[in-house]
């Protein structure tokens, strides 16, 4: 997968400034921010991102005064994860936001070596039913669950009732989701993703958590969803705003009657858009959810 590297400079630099303009370049295709001491640098796949509407964009820019300009070159193609797999991660742990239980069900995402407590004080932790562990090996994939679109996924995950359900995960990065719904009881998922170093480390880690019998990952973009016969009880797609809006009409095509669609990946300012779409297509928003203004929203397919 290639990436550009836009290289942004803001006049005066605040905070302020970096957000909105993260939230301009995100429309534009970004999908990845760094901050820098000039400004913010943004991370875009080369098919994706569209420049003349950035320009656009930063031509209105809401802020007066605020100059701002950028470069562009082709990002160095590398393992993006290599620091994860070096260093691995801390465990981290996920809980259903909408219930506070005494016996709550959680969801421990670790990376086989930094194991955490709540896991070493069990003798069998694949066979507890309120501690759900996943061991996340990430190889040129994203999914580790430190981002918090991938946690509230989870989260929303742990409050429904997912026995014998069919699932679609929708841009599966290293399968965490379709795995997270299959350790929950769900009987079967499909995942795709246009990267296949994303597949194979779906495939790779569904064999690490004993789920691979139940996951299929295919590579390679929506359109797949044309030839598939399947139909889901639960949708996910954890992806940009643009590409949400793009695909969403063939998510609803594969979707039964009542299913649920769980989106994220975009900001809280993008929902307004998104819900319009999704009513169009006969969805109806259930509820949604923020963190760190990044958004989830939980829609049913209406009869």
């Amino acid at each position: 997968m290639k990436y550009y590297e836009i290289i942004f400079n803001i006049s005066p630099c605040s905070q302020v400034a970096r957000d909105l303009l993260s939230a301009l370049a995100g429309e534009a295709g970004c999908e990845s921010f760094e901050e820098t001491p000039e400004g913010i640098t943004a991370y875009a796949q080369q098919q994706l991102f569209m420049r003349p509407m950035l320009d656009t964009m930063l031509a209105d820019f809401p802020l007066e005064d605020t100059r701002i300009n950028y470069s562009i070159r082709e990002a160095e193609d590398k393992d993006w994860n290599e620091q994860w797999e070096q260093e691995g991660f801390e465990p981290i742990v996920i809980r259903d936001k909408k219930k506070v239980v005494k016996d709550e069900k959680m969801v421990i995402i670790h990376d086989g070596r930094h194991l955490p407590a709540e896991l070493s004080s069990h003798p069998s932790p694949r066979s507890s039913h309120l501690i759900i562990p996943i061991e996340i090996d990430a190889h040129l994939a994203f999914g580790t669950g430190t981002h918090e679109t991938t946690r509230m996924i989870c989260s929303e995950l742990l409050s429904m009732s997912l026995a014998d359900k069919k699932v679609l995960d929708c841009g599966c990065g290293t399968g965490i989701l379709g795995i997270c719904a299959l350790k929950l009881g769900a009987a079967h998922c499909v995942g795709y993703d246009i990267d296949e170093w994303s597949t194979d480390n779906t495939r790779h880690n569904s064999v690490i958590n004993l789920v691979d019998k139940q996951l299929e990952a295919l590579c390679g973009d929506a359109t797949l969803l044309d030839s598939i016969e399947s139909t889901f009880n639960l949708v996910m797609a954890n992806i940009n705003r643009n590409i949400l809006l793009q695909d969403m009409p063939r998510f609803v095509k594969v979707m039964e009657s009542g299913a649920t669609l769980i989106l994220s990946g975009f900001y809280e300012t993008d929902c307004a858009l998104l819900e319009s779409k999704a009513q169009s297509l006969g969805l109806k928003l259930m509820h949604r959810r923020t963190d760190n203004a990044w958004a989830c929203m939980v829609f049913q397919l209406t009869d």
